[in-house]
């Protein structure tokens, strides 16, 4: 009995290994010897938090294409992006976004079927647009101008500029979503809802990789209760919007995306219920504050790293706020954009730190696709981490490691910008890049025409840690005022 049970075993392993070695469609594509076969590696890296880092030491090493798992490949082949996130594309989001959807029906961001997506987006597409958005920027002001009176009561000890850049984030998100702030910049911190949201990205970030762990565990929930942060990410966010959403029903007297997204429920009530309402204002909480403070928090790092393009930035603010006469007031957002070495400053941060930090994973449709010559069978999960695509040499030169914001102030801009991956690519692209980067105008001038930032210790390495979001841990900076006169006022 017991050589047969050997026998068997010993057949089971030759089998294995004679599949991975001959019949095996990816079998060529290198990698971590583990990511050959278990998805173990994907979920080690996703939870300790580096997969930001891993995946461009990994593809400098093995080139454009990498395993990542069984039927996994990492791409940095800037020729097949188009065909992968592009309009049209065949490839749909994988089973990692179901995580994210879980149980709901509107999810704008983790819908995977694409013909739900595009009928959900076209009823919100509007809301978000620049010319939309561009109309909230007073709510972004009130914000602004009280990030601006507490920094100014700081002193000159150091404080911890990621921090409040996420309170900021947060109550614009209140200000334009539900006409009042969170109240989180006045108390000078948030309500535990930060760690709650940390939770729930780092939670999400490995059990992804393992969706059919995620479902197992959500069948047992009756018998276990929750032991996943991903279930619990909203809290008393979500509480607030859900009593907003409750209060404001038909009365039309705000100027703010909730009142937007309601008019469109009024429009076509079938299409959008009061669940997609609350969805959709919920999401702008969760989504939209972490991308935005990670934003700031890279613009300003980079900025302090690099002294001369900091002072080329004040030379051009410092003209164009005199021209403007804004000088004790947030800059407004027509002179930010006419402001170009500002725009370049914030393109080439969030080229060297986009907020995503993981592969943005598709699954390969019925046929496959040949990718640098080889070919990737229909089913396997394929996708393009923004931190790889961004230091692609091919695209961004050979200093793309280097900050330089120069870059996107030639001839060749447009090409670059094919390749910019911060807020996703394609028909997927994230849906409030708009209101992010009215905010990051509008902040980074704003801050630097009153005080002189400089890091507590500019040769220490930035501690970050890649669940989804890239986060800084620690992003101290010392500010002096430039014009006290300003800052008192």
């Amino acid at each position: 009995m017991n050589n047969y049970i050997s026998y068997i075993v010993a057949s089971g392993i030759i089998s294995f290994l004679g599949y991975a070695q001959f019949l095996d469609p990816l079998r060529d594509v290198p990698g971590p010897v583990l990511a050959r076969w278990s998805r173990l590696w994907m979920v080690y890296h996703s939870w300790k938090g580096d997969m930001h880092t891993t995946m461009i030491a990994l593809h400098k090493k093995h080139g454009k294409l990498v395993r990542t798992a069984p039927n996994e490949v990492s791409i940095a082949d800037p020729a097949s992006i188009k065909t992968i996130y592009g309009a049209g594309t065949k490839f749909r989001k994988s089973d990692w976004y179901s995580v994210w959807q879980g149980h709901r029906k509107f999810d704008l961001f983790a819908e995977r079927d694409e013909k739900i997506h595009g009928s959900q987006r076209r009823l919100v597409s509007r809301i978000y647009s620049m010319d939309s958005l561009k109309k909230l920027e007073p709510s972004v002001d009130n914000a602004l101008e009280v990030l601006l009176e507490k920094l100014a009561t700081q002193g000159s000890r150091p404080i911890n500029i990621g921090l409040w850049a996420q309170l900021f984030a947060f109550d614009v998100i209140g200000e334009v979503t539900f006409s009042k702030p969170f109240g989180f910049l006045d108390r000078g911190q948030d309500d535990g809802s930060f760690d709650q949201i940390d939770a729930a990205l780092k939670s999400a970030a490995w059990i992804g990789q393992v969706p059919w762990l995620y479902w197992l565990h959500d069948r047992l929930i009756p018998l276990i209760g929750n032991w996943l942060g991903v279930n619990a990410r909203h809290g008393s966010l979500r509480a607030f919007a859900a009593k907003e959403v409750e209060q404001r029903q038909g009365t039309g007297d705000h100027q703010d995306i909730l009142e937007l997204l309601q008019a469109a429920q009024r429009n076509k009530p079938t299409d959008m219920n009061d669940m997609a309402v609350l969805s959709m204002a919920t999401s702008n909480i969760f989504a939209g504050s972490d991308t935005t403070a990670i934003s700031i928090g890279a613009v300003l790092y980079h900025l302090c790293k690099n002294p001369h393009s900091m002072k080329k930035l004040k030379d051009e603010l410092d003209t164009m706020s005199n021209e403007a006469g804004s000088e004790t007031r947030p800059l407004p957002l027509a002179v930010a954009n006419k402001m170009p070495y500002l725009q370049a400053c914030i393109y080439e941060a969030l080229r060297l730190h986009p907020a995503v930090g993981m592969s943005l994973p598709r699954t390969s449709p019925q046929g496959g696709i040949d990718i640098d010559g080889t070919y990737i069978p229909g089913g396997a999960v394929v996708g393009t981490n923004p931190w790889v695509i961004h230091r692609n040499t091919d695209v961004f030169g050979k200093d793309a490691d280097a900050f330089k914001p120069e870059r996107w102030l030639g001839e060749g801009r447009g090409q670059l910008e094919r390749f910019f991956f911060a807020f996703g690519s394609g028909a997927r692209m994230c849906l409030g890049r708009n209101l992010s980067w009215i905010e990051i105008s509008k902040l980074v001038p704003s801050l630097l025409h009153r005080w002189d930032l400089e890091l507590v210790d500019a040769d220490a390495a930035p501690k970050q840690k890649c669940w989804w979001f890239v986060k800084h841990e620690e992003l101290y900076m010392t500010l002096q005022p430039r014009h006290p006169a300003a800052v008192e006022s």
